[in-house]
């Protein structure tokens, strides 16, 4: 199991929108609005790495999303 954070850019006034269709993708435990220089961040666990990926990727690709950067959880 991937456990991973989901920092997400959005377009001007589409943070809300993206938000929920965040929440809607296999994967995702939490995702809400931030205050800082990602607009949404966005929890998520995946079976390894591949299946990590292509959710950040599913991400990516919504209407509204600008950018993304994923940070992964390490276990020690």
């Amino acid at each position: 199991m991937v456990s991973a954070c989901i920092l997400i850019c959005c377009e001007a006034g589409k943070y809300a929108s993206v938000a929920e269709k965040v929440k809607g993708i296999k994967g995702v435990k939490r995702a809400f609005p931030a205050c800082s220089r990602w607009d949404v961040i966005a929890h998520v666990e995946a079976a390894d790495l591949k299946a990590l990926t292509n959710t950040a990727l599913e991400i990516n690709k919504l209407s509204g999303v600008r950018a993304t950067e994923t940070l992964v959880e390490a276990t020690l």
